[in-house]
């Protein structure tokens, strides 16, 4: 079943001079939105750490925020592209099918529910005392997802077999919007979207690696944090990264959605 291809009537030019002013009213306002989010890099509670860095760190700060910012005005001229083939008054409904499976599959991805393979990032994490806590961890996923990762995946040694890396294959936990993490009752460990993880601990992400590589490694940020907890954490790079772990959507009991409005 395909839909209906609509007629054109007497209306037609002057819906589609609405429909271009609403257009441009979605590029400026996505604009301003990427714009806010270039600004808002910074974590507020970096500033205390920046003042006391070295000129050489400052100088790797100010690259990966320049890095990130080309990487927003790449969507911008996309987002841009996608609407003036949605506008252009050829082949709009296949533009449209495009768009929407593409709409779908980043949804799928923000949602986890797909895996996901591009290039990234791997930190490791050893911590045989079992120092590095819960919020340790929360900082490295927002200093990642600052970076501008697109996917994060957690893995770790099941709790029961904690103390080295002689363990089963390990638990692996794939990161939402929704997702959090907190201290494990024992202290041994974490636990993830309530799946409990002990050491050693890979944090994948999927992104740009040098970036997401010098997020983690700013002056007082993570990974001097864990070193500081007498753990040790490597990043490695990786051109090819698989985050395989997926999740399954919550069934919704009293939300719906709300009926789109006839064009006026």
């Amino acid at each position: 079943m395909t839909a209906a291809e609509p007629t054109p009537g007497p209306e037609g030019p002057r819906r589609g001079r609405r429909f271009g002013l609403r257009g441009q009213a979605v590029v400026a306002v996505l604009c301003a939105l990427l714009g806010f989010a270039i600004v808002t890099q910074v974590d507020t509670n970096a500033s205390s750490r920046l003042s006391t860095a070295r000129q050489a760190d400052l100088v790797d700060v100010l690259d990966n925020l320049n890095a990130r910012a080309e990487q927003l005005r790449t969507q911008i001229a996309a987002e841009q592209s996608t609407l003036r083939d949605l506008t252009s008054g050829t082949d709009q409904t296949q533009a449209a099918l495009t768009e929407a499976r593409h709409q779908l599959q980043t949804l799928q991805i923000l949602a986890g529910t797909i895996p996901v393979t591009g290039p990234g990032i791997i930190l490791a994490i050893d911590d045989p005392t079992h120092a590095v806590t819960a919020d340790v961890f929360v900082d490295a996923i927002q200093e990642l997802r600052d970076a501008g990762a697109e996917a994060i995946e957690i893995r770790g040694a099941p709790p029961a077999a904690a103390g080295g890396r002689a363990t089963p294959a390990p638990t692996a936990v794939r990161l939402v919007a929704s997702s959090y993490v907190v201290d494990s009752p024992d202290g041994r460990g974490v636990v993830v979207d309530g799946v409990g993880l002990a050491p050693p601990y890979d944090l994948l992400a999927i992104g740009d690696p040098e970036t997401l590589d010098r997020a983690l490694a700013i002056p007082g940020g993570v990974l001097d944090t864990i070193k500081g907890k007498n753990a040790t954490a490597t990043v490695s790079r990786h051109a090819n990264l698989e985050i395989t772990a997926v999740r399954t959507p919550a069934p919704t009991a009293n939300i719906h959605p709300v009926a789109s409005a006839p064009p006026g």
